[in-house]
């Protein structure tokens, strides 16, 4: 069934209800003093937390005050540094029929021309923020007038009292949630139109296939305004039922030993990140460190949001099985905030599934196991089923019709997770959510850009369409490139390189960007690792590198999930703007 449509059976949902706000309404109702969060500051010391209760209470108050102002509200931007004030607010939004917009806050000196684009397209009214950070933000604001113009509010300043005074707004599935803007890693950020009910449908599923129950326990890193970080960390504890510990991203980046230890100390069952956060866990902590944790207890351990890559899974169990970590604990997945969160999944206890693929036909987009002496191997990861009526489409991009089976293809999917567009853009929305497969009719679907395929019912994730290099008539994932990279010397950090295809010569080329870690800057020896790396990729892909680069640690663009935005990359190194490590050269040698 490679290629094929891969379906599963509707199952009712758990909770019935129409909207957010009736969830934790019950919640409040039937277990007013259980932990709804936990607020870790520095990721260990535990300085806030709010209870079903105090959750509600602060959600109505906000709600109230966004209903009484002179200038209602339809979309507010939320602009929050970490803290629990944040998860107030948004709910508070939903209780008060507002859309929220989850939003990076702006930084002293930092460009506000993404914030500025954000706040424009969304057409937003409102700006809520703490008291500590609003004056900051207001004289940040007096500088563009999509800001300027904005109704600004301080969150933590709204007294308890107003709680009483609130009326419940008009509610059902279809009532648009959240504009989840994307992280922009392929081009300019768009507002993704999240639905009560694709929240509601993509939180049953993450409750069905992480098997969670108001027993779990999340603990959770990662920024409460990006898609994964707001639904499975914010939204899910509420939706099961149980405790949600939360601590500042810096945090966990400054010491990854934080997050492991949160685990330990509340005996957290899940919570996971992107594949560079495993991998600067074994990186950064010590055996010394590692023995006083305690893992047995993380039976969802899930990767997404990045390409997932063996050999991190299979370092980082390793290296945690003393702490009683276990392969299985592993949970690869697949997913986007065009489709609210999860697409894809398994089984907790199950095993991460691994296809040894003939790397040279994968270029060719052809799904060959590998076989045989010198054949060069690709290990991909599987990242399970679709669960809960969606459903997974492998579809030829150029032509729109099914893959056979053992082809490489656009992954498609529909079902009730999949949001109802993009924010003031008909074109975009069609082009992207309104897909149909060409031979057949069937449809509606969302185009998600990603290339995979389908084996034994299993999907594998290979890379993005745009993000693909062809040279002389060959394709080749960049990942690939950039993992062989990363292995060629001890001082290149993992997850941080780009590689990408310019045009110079009259042909595509092959760029190679990469950071060196900190502690290898002094003395580091470029040409020996530039001569290293291009040695490996032509005996490897059998192509030269046009240019290989080296920037200082933490400058490769990402998104705020973590992806390499390898297109700002390629334009930063055409315009020579890379922060380059001394010796290196933004130029072909």
């Amino acid at each position: 069934m490679n290629g094929g449509p891969v379906r599963a059976s509707v199952v009712r949902f758990r909770v019935h209800v129409d909207s957010l706000t009736a969830v934790l309404q019950h919640r409040a109702a039937s277990g007013p003093d259980r932990a709804a969060y936990i607020f870790l500051q520095d990721g260990e010391v535990e300085s806030a937390s709010l209870t079903y209760a105090a959750l509600d209470r602060r959600a109505r108050a906000i709600a109230a005050e966004l209903q009484r102002r002179e200038r209602p509200a339809e979309r507010a931007l939320l602009l929050y540094p970490p803290g629990l004030e944040f998860a107030a607010a948004f709910w508070g939004c939903l209780y008060a029929g507002v859309v929220a917009v989850p939003a990076y806050p702006p930084r002293p000196g930092q460009s506000l021309a993404r914030l500025q684009r954000v706040a424009a397209d969304a057409r937003a009214t409102t700006a809520l923020t703490v008291a500590a950070k609003l004056p900051a933000f207001e004289e940040m604001a007096r500088q563009t007038a999509e800001l300027t113009a904005l109704d600004w509010l301080a969150t933590d300043r709204v007294p308890d009292a107003l709680a009483t005074p609130w009326q419940p707004p008009a509610t059902g599935r279809e009532r648009l949630a959240i504009l989840q803007y994307t992280s922009g890693s392929t081009g300019t950020p768009k507002g993704v139109m999240v639905s009560h009910g694709n929240v509601l449908h993509n939180s049953e599923y993450l409750r069905q296939c992480f098997e969670l129950t108001e027993r779990s326990v999340s603990v959770t890193w990662l920024p409460s305004f990006h898609d994964m970080g707001l639904v499975d960390g914010i939204l899910q504890p509420v939706y099961t039922g149980f405790p949600g510990v939360v601590m500042p991203p810096a945090a966990f980046l400054q010491s990854p030993i934080r997050w492991l230890r949160a685990i330990t100390r509340y005996g957290g069952t899940h919570g996971g990140g992107p594949n560079f956060g495993y991998e600067l866990c074994v990186r950064k902590i010590t055996p010394e460190q590692r023995a006083s944790l305690d893992l047995h207890t993380w039976v969802s351990a899930y990767s997404g949001a990045e390409p997932v890559h063996q050999a991190t899974l299979a370092r980082f169990a390793e290296h945690f099985k003393p702490a009683g970590f276990q392969s299985r604990f592993f949970y690869p997945c697949y997913g986007m905030a065009e489709a609210t969160l999860i697409i894809t999944g398994g089984r907790i206890q199950d095993e991460p599934v691994t296809f040894a693929a003939d790397a040279d036909a994968l270029e060719e987009h052809r799904v060959v196991a590998a076989a045989g002496a010198g054949v060069r191997v690709r290990d991909v990861v599987g990242c399970g089923r679709p669960w809960l009526g969606t459903r997974v489409e492998i579809v030829d991009a150029a032509t729109g019709r099914r893959c056979l089976p053992g082809q490489v293809g656009e992954i498609w999917t529909a079902g009730p997770s999949v949001a109802q567009g993009y924010w003031q853009r008909p074109s975009e929305t069609q082009a992207t959510f309104r897909a149909q497969v060409a031979d057949t009719g069937d449809g509606p679907f969302l185009r998600t850009g990603d290339l995979g395929f389908v084996r034994d019912g299993e999907l594998y994730v290979t890379g993005r369409i745009k993000d693909m290099i062809i040279i002389r008539g060959l394709n080749y994932y960049p990942h690939d490139i950039e993992q062989l990279v990363q292995a060629c010397h001890p001082g290149l950090r993992p997850s941080g390189g780009a590689a990408f295809a310019i045009e110079a010569d009259d042909e595509e080329q092959l760029v190679v960007v990469q950071e060196v870690e900190r502690l290898h800057l002094r003395g580091f020896d470029v040409d020996r690792a530039t001569k290293d790396i291009r040695k490996a990729i032509a005996d490897e892909f059998g192509i030269r590198a046009h240019a290989v680069v080296f920037i200082r640690p933490a400058t490769l663009p990402k998104t705020s999930s973590g992806k390499t935005q390898r297109q700002q990359c390629r334009e930063r190194f055409l315009a020579q703007t890379l922060d380059v490590v001394s010796g290196s050269a933004q130029t072909s040698a």
